[in-house]
């Protein structure tokens, strides 16, 4: 079985694909600028669980293709459905952290929901309803913490994507802390792969998307599971929001755990992942 997805415009969009076909398929959604590797610890857990997982890495990031338009939240969703598509998945779990949880809320919404496709949603850390600050959004962060991030990008990307990983994703920069080199590593392999021009309007898409009416039209039972020290994705603009505008939500918060929690605890989320797709 081939391992891209072309979709209607023309863009190679790499996927994994393990496990038994006749299982339930849990589909993982990748943060920013990372790639499908990044789940790498929850696919071998839920495979071990005779589950199928199946991770894709978004258009301009990981091995999909390069292309020069199409990075926004509308495309990263029309992009997972051509994946669901192609492989007919029927009865799955879409779980996503970070950007990859504003394309799980845009994919269910408008595509998973409509096509009888999915069965339940999981946010991690995730960016919805928006992150950017607004008169309606006070609790966002101020537009120059992106441009910030864009200035980083455009200067030196190479620098910025250690600087992120060492410090506030991981919460590395915390007193105490536990820093694991190999982590950062990784985070920075899996960035330097994708393309700077994905990265840079990737940006305006996980910042200033505003996604309150995907979470309102979502039905499926929705998971959002949020640090409440998370430097990245602050919880007050975020998971404490998206639960009131959920119809059928659940939040769990876990004290001190940082935006990366699917890396430092995955033992943890792990076991909230697995408990909720059973129940």
């Amino acid at each position: 079985m081939s391992d891209i997805v072309v979709t209607n415009d023309g863009t190679r969009i790499f996927y994994k694909d393990w496990g038994p076909k006749s299982a339930q398929p849990i589909v993982f959604h990748h943060g920013w600028p990372l790639s499908a590797d990044d789940w790498d610890a929850q696919m071998l857990f839920f495979l071990h669980h005779g589950y199928r997982v199946i991770a894709h890495d978004r258009r301009g990031h990981g091995r999909s293709t390069q292309v020069s338009e199409g990075h926004d939240m509308d495309h990263y969703a029309s992009d997972a459905f051509a994946v669901v598509e192609h492989l007919d998945l029927k009865n799955a779990v879409h779980i996503g952290h970070s950007t990859g949880g504003g394309e799980v809320a845009r994919y269910v919404a408008r595509h998973g929901e409509p096509s009888g496709r999915v069965a339940k949603a999981i946010l991690v850390s995730a960016v919805p309803p928006l992150m950017v600050k607004t008169p309606a959004n006070p609790e966002g962060l101020p537009i120059e913490v992106f441009d910030g991030f864009r200035k980083g990008l455009a200067d030196n990307r190479a620098q910025l994507f250690v600087d992120v990983p060492a410090g506030p994703f991981y919460g590395f920069n915390r007193p105490g802390a536990k820093v694991s080199q190999g982590v950062i590593d990784n985070w920075w392999r899996q960035g330097m792969m994708g393309s700077a021009k994905a990265h840079y309007e990737g940006i305006k898409a996980f910042s200033e998307t505003d996604q309150t009416e995907d979470l309102k039209a979502i039905t499926v039972p929705t998971l959002v599971l949020h640090g409440d020290d998370d430097q990245i994705v602050p919880i007050v603009a975020s998971a404490h929001k998206a639960i009131k505008l959920l119809k059928n939500g659940t939040l769990k918060v876990h004290a001190g755990f940082p935006h990366g929690m699917l890396t430092t605890h995955a033992s943890v989320i792990n076991a909230d992942l697995l408990a909720f797709v059973k129940g």
